[in-house]
């Protein structure tokens, strides 16, 4: 099973990090935290690894509304999105697949909510 909503790019890593914010902005997420596993797993553990950038996404008011219906979703957030260099020098971008996540298992409140973020994660995508 594939994890999240993918899409491999013809560019490089470093211009699909631009074109990722960007085209997570016009959706109206702003990107929380940066987490630069390569960096982060050379400092900890002393190993090379590729480019690879976790991206914490959040539109707040997608939380607010997620949180209104049910205080648990907080742990569904924010929503990841990872960028990383394959093998062939282009760049990959998955987004979280909220319709994939446990948020949907919390109730039925959630589920109409987990499907329209994941449309708005999908444009993103789709821009990129």
């Amino acid at each position: 099973m594939e994890l999240g909503i993918k899409k491999k790019l013809s560019v490089g890593y470093d211009e699909a990090l631009r074109r990722v914010t960007a085209a997570l902005k016009e959706d109206g997420f702003g990107v929380l935290t940066e987490v630069d596993v390569k960096e982060t797993l050379n400092k900890k553990l002393g190993v090379s690894f590729r480019n690879y950038r976790i991206l914490g996404a959040c539109n707040p008011a997608l939380a607010y509304e997620a949180l209104q219906k049910n205080l648990g979703a907080g742990v569904m957030m924010p929503c990841n999105v990872v960028v990383y260099e394959d093998d062939d020098g282009a760049a990959v971008v998955t987004a979280v697949d909220p319709a994939q996540t446990a948020a949907v298992q919390v109730g039925p409140e959630l589920a109409a909510f987990a499907e329209a973020v994941r449309a708005r994660l999908t444009r993103v995508m789709e821009r990129l």
